[in-house]
């Protein structure tokens, strides 16, 4: 090799030693401009979880996506039923919703277990969660027609129906069922488990995250933080909390091709399972891995 080769051979290895230096410099500050503290949710939540060690708080809302392979084992079973889809009737057919109304009281069940939520009248509900009391409607014109009749519900039953903002001139059971058969490919079909609870303040509430304790996971209603040169006013509150007992494992992944979508699966005690998907950076993932540590399942390598 000659003197000349040599020389452009330096130079072009000193070229691509540059370019990976200045590429391992470039990742450098993406990670620290990317990496995130959960200390200011974690002050404002740890009041609300009084004698537990709060582990982590989620900066992004938690979203169910809407396909699962578990879930495909229904569409098997209702791929002749697409036409009668809109159909309540049909739905508890493919849903084995036998008795509409004791179906109703089921689903209610596990949200009293799970959420804690103490279902009273409905407007005294309203207020419990921070929604606005309906108000009450005015007379209209005489030539107008009258106004649809709500649907009588128990006490009970109105409260439920206005935490999850459902319509009161349909049948709960009806608005239920549809609820189920739409997302059911992100959970177990069944809202009267642990994951169906814990869908149904999913589907109710946005900006929804996720924290965890030494002993309870909690699904929080909390806006985003804001801008550093604002005062953060939010007032987290406690939507739905679940033991760590009731949790046989969470199963997560790390991401398609490494975009900060991390899937993971829950599993309940009762059979039932929810997908859930945390779109948070890398940082915030790894926080979430360390607080379940305790928790059977399969963990990413992040």
């Amino acid at each position: 090799m000659t003197s000349g080769e040599r020389g452009r051979l330096g130079r072009f290895t000193d070229a691509v030693l540059g370019g990976a230096r200045a590429a391992r410099d470039k990742a450098r500050e993406l990670r620290d401009e990317f990496r995130t503290s959960d200390e200011p949710e974690r002050a404002l939540v740890a009041p609300l979880v009084p004698g537990q060690e709060l582990r982590y708080v989620g900066l992004a809302p938690v979203r169910t996506p809407e396909t699962h392979k578990a879930g495909r084992q229904l569409t098997d079973r209702v791929a002749g039923e697409m036409a009668e889809a809109l159909d309540p009737r049909a739905l508890f057919g493919l849903l084995n919703i036998v008795n509409p109304v004791v179906w109703v009281d089921a689903v209610m069940t596990p949200v009293r277990l799970a959420a804690g939520v103490l279902l009273l009248p409905g407007k005294a509900a309203a207020v419990a969660v921070g929604l606005p009391a309906a108000a009450e409607p005015e007379p209209g014109p005489p030539h107008q027609p009258p106004q649809r009749e709500p649907i009588p519900l128990t006490e009970e039953q109105e409260a439920f129906r206005a935490l999850f903002r459902l319509s009161q001139y349909r049948p709960l059971a009806d608005q239920l069922a549809e609820i189920a058969y739409r997302r059911r490919y992100v959970f177990s079909g069944d809202l009267a488990t642990l994951a169906g609870s814990m869908l149904l303040f999913l589907e109710r509430y946005t900006g929804t995250p996720l924290a965890v304790t030494d002993t309870h996971l909690h699904l929080l209603r909390m806006g985003s933080r804001p801008d550093a040169d604002r005062p953060d006013r939010r007032q987290p509150r406690l939507l739905w909390s679940v033991e760590h007992a009731r949790v046989a494992r969470i199963d997560s992944e790390g991401g398609v091709a490494g975009l900060m979508h991390f899937p993971s699966t829950i599993f309940f005690d009762d059979g039932s399972w929810i997908r859930i998907v945390n779109p948070a950076t890398r940082d915030d993932q790894s926080r979430f891995l360390t607080a379940i540590r305790e928790l059977p399942g399969q963990r990413p390598t992040l």
